[in-house]
């Protein structure tokens, strides 16, 4: 009795088979997802296969004679949705491909491989996730919804949230219904980046996707530094999505006003605008605003001016670069540069440091200062430049020598006024020596003045007649 019984259980096995464990797949809406399914290699070719869903019927499935059937709910305009391929058979593979996977797809699915009256079964969960953001590209400082759907919802897991690779924690913000996960925000600086759906399971799956913000998206955030060099022109960056057209826009320096700035670009999303000859003065504070849906979009950037200051030593010139704001840590590096027979620019070796001694007559020196993002900026010094105090002092040198030779010249022409008095001095006094001679001299005198003085008297008679 007890080998019939035996004999019997052993039928029953070989006839139904063995039930294999559950295994799991999570797959992205719109993809392709492959449920695992084993095989005998040898047989698998010659087996019959049957692909079928808990609530959908059957997918796919091959005959022994190698003829195949799609359910019906499969098919599309496209053609079927799910195949087996059979290169794989070789491999002891009967994995089922489902292409551009839908919501609906999820669910528990059954592989039977049928070997004359043995059968070996697998079974596949199927989990499907869509991560959404709602409205895909929001404006700053509207409200956000990031939601993760996964169907079928796993009851025994958990599902949260990763924000730029770091779990996020404000619960306050996240609501869930056993179908779906969301979160709801701001749009701040803060939110935006990569949101990760993570879904624990029998093990981690990850989904992520860019929270992608419309607005001013140059620069990216407030408080952003623009170098420029002292006398070069500098552009101030305020740059909207693409397509935007902003309304009532305007520059300010913050504490002194608006500003008219050149505006170089037609496009209406640019509103970048050009100092052409940056001075000291203006360093400090710019904001950028304009109206998109009647909604008021700002940001803010300080314009930092670098300079070269020139000092000279006891046979040597100092030269040093400064910023007017040097709140990011800052290395600097001085790229001296001499002009060839052939007017090539040639570059000296590289010295690090704030200060950099001239001891050699370079053409010029160009100071680069770096931040932790890399190359910030860069300044030159010209050796006309350095030399333009030189010259002041040669300007002031030739000025100072005209003076004195215009000093002497009028020095000169006084002696000669003074020695010409003298003479005529002495004539006077060698004169009157002689009493006589100097009352013949004057009576002379008197009479010529007194012919002069009636021809014109003459003169003026005749005209008066003439007239009447």
């Amino acid at each position: 009795m007890f080998m019939k019984g035996l004999i019997f259980g052993m039928i029953s096995f070989l006839i139904t088979g063995a039930q294999c464990e559950v295994s799991e797949v999570l797959i992205e809406v719109g993809s392709q997802a492959v449920l695992p399914c084993k095989c005998s290699p040898l047989r698998c070719s010659t087996a019959a296969i049957i692909w079928s869903k808990d609530n959908r019927g059957t997918l796919w499935r091959k005959e022994r004679s190698g003829l195949q059937y799609w359910g019906s709910s499969w098919m599309g305009k496209e053609g079927a949705r799910v195949q087996c391929p059979h290169a794989q058979f070789d491999k002891g593979d009967c994995n089922l491909h489902i292409n551009r996977v839908t919501e609906s797809d999820g669910g528990l699915y059954t592989c039977r491989v049928h070997y004359g009256n043995q059968f070996a079964e697998n079974r596949v969960f199927l989990r499907v996730v869509q991560v959404s953001i709602s409205p895909a590209a929001p404006l700053w400082g509207q409200d956000v919804s990031i939601t993760c759907r996964v169907n079928p919802w796993p009851t025994e897991g958990s599902v949260s949230w990763m924000l730029n690779n770091r779990r996020y924690t404000w619960k306050n913000k996240i609501s869930s219904n056993g179908e779906q996960s969301v979160v709801k925000e701001i749009v701040t600086e803060r939110v935006v980046g990569n949101w990760t759906c993570v879904v624990d399971s029998t093990k981690e799956w990850r989904y992520a996707l860019p929270l992608s913000v419309r607005g001013i998206t140059k620069p990216p955030k407030d408080d952003t530094l623009v170098y420029a060099a002292l006398g070069s022109a500098a552009t101030l960056p305020c740059v909207f999505s693409a397509g935007l057209s902003p309304k009532e826009t305007a520059w300010e320096k913050v504490g002194f006003g608006n500003l008219d700035l050149n505006r170089q670009s037609l496009s209406s999303w640019d509103q970048s605008v050009t100092i052409n000859e940056v001075e000291l003065k203006d360093q400090g504070k710019y904001r950028c605003a304009g109206s998109i849906n009647g909604k008021r979009l700002t940001r803010t950037m300080q314009l930092v001016v670098a300079k070269i200051v020139q000092a000279k030593r006891k046979g040597f010139v100092m030269l040093t670069c400064q910023l007017t704001d040097t709140s990011q840590d800052t290395e600097y590096e001085w790229v001296p540069a001499k002009y060839d027979l052939n007017g090539t620019l040639r570059e000296g070796r590289i010295q690090r440091g704030q200060s950099f001694v001239m001891e050699d007559n370079w053409d010029e020196v160009t100071c680069r200062y770096y931040g932790k993002q890399g190359l910030l900026g860069n300044v030159t010094h010209h050796h006309q430049v350095m030399s333009a105090q030189s010259k002041e002092d040669s300007k002031e040198r030739s000025y100072n020598t005209g003076t004195i030779i215009g000093l002497s010249f009028l020095l000169v022409i006084l002696l000669l006024v003074l020695a010409q008095m003298f003479r005529n001095f002495q004539r006077r006094k060698r004169i009157f020596q002689y009493p006589a001679l100097e009352t013949i001299v004057h009576t002379i005198s008197n009479e010529r003045e007194e012919r002069e003085r009636r021809t014109q008297t003459k003169k003026i008679t005749t005209f008066q007649e003439e007239i009447q």
